[in-house]
């Protein structure tokens, strides 16, 4: 009997390249500089165990990271040498869990957002949707918070689906074409939408309105808590919700604060474009 071989996911691959790196690639060092003028996206960026600690504070650290951890505290009315300790203590306990994805290649980041995040979202819409519609048919008398609910996740499906294919069809294959040139010494043809800071201008607008919009899902939700009446189906859908939100923020995290940032320094090098 012949035995076929099944294909491995890229996305599994690529994390077991990285997680078979020394130490040091994988890894940021747990003595990082942490102060309340260290900007939220940045130190999320450096390592993202801190993530979860912003997370805890109702701290948006991916679509609204780009301010100061002082200006975040004051915000969200919490002393900053708390939040500061917790970062502190956040990196220096688990180190082999964390990914350093700050240190990647941009082309593979681009690969493995694709492969991983792009392709989660798609199954987990398929997953998702008919659930929320049964517990909106069953339980929406009792809790018309869910018409709601299921009317804003129907838009971001969506709306996903469509940013993510601008992604991969625009702005993922120039970045792409970018590290060819730089890597070929090849001339980089002009794209014709003018310059990478374009589209991820777009990209930013486009996570910026999902990120409202899962504020809003967990403000109905009560942050994805289902009610004493909740039948099981209403618990996995909550779970569920709970579990998409989570992979987009660090989705999100990975291209504003990591992916976007350097392929636009890599485009200023390459053209020796002046700085704004």
């Amino acid at each position: 009997m012949t035995t076929v071989k099944q294909p491995i996911a890229l996305a599994t691959v690529l994390e077991f390249h990285f997680l078979n790196q020394p130490r040091n690639h994988q890894l940021n060092q747990s003595n990082m500089n942490i102060t309340d003028q260290s900007i939220v996206g940045e130190l999320v960026a450096q390592d993202y165990r801190t993530a979860w600690v912003f997370k805890n504070h109702g701290i948006d650290f991916c679509c609204n990271g780009n301010c100061s951890i002082a200006e975040a505290c004051e915000r969200k009315n919490v002393a900053s040498s708390v939040l500061i300790e917790k970062l502190q203590h956040s990196v220096q306990q688990n180190e082999n869990k964390s990914m350093d994805y700050n240190t990647w290649p941009l082309d593979l980041l681009a690969d493995y957002i694709e492969k991983k995040h792009h392709r989660y979202v798609d199954a987990k819409i398929q997953e998702i949707k008919p659930f929320l519609n049964k517990v909106v048919k069953v339980h929406g008398s009792q809790h018309p918070e869910l018409a709601e609910v299921e009317q804003l996740f129907n838009q971001s499906a969506g709306e996903l689906a469509a940013h993510m294919k601008k992604e991969e069809f625009i702005l993922f294959p120039f970045i792409r074409k970018m590290i060819k040139s730089k890597d070929s010494r090849e001339p980089l043809a002009q794209p014709h939408f003018g310059t990478v800071q374009n589209p991820i201008t777009m990209m930013h607008h486009e996570h910026d309105t999902e990120g409202e919009r899962f504020r809003r899902i967990a403000a109905l939700t009560g942050s994805y808590t289902p009610p004493a009446d909740a039948c099981n189906t209403y618990r996995v859908t909550f779970s569920l919700l709970k579990e998409f939100e989570e992979d987009l923020h660090l989705h999100i995290h990975l291209e504003n604060n990591i992916l976007f940032p350097k392929a636009i320094a890599m485009e200023k090098e390459m053209y020796a474009y002046p700085e704004n």
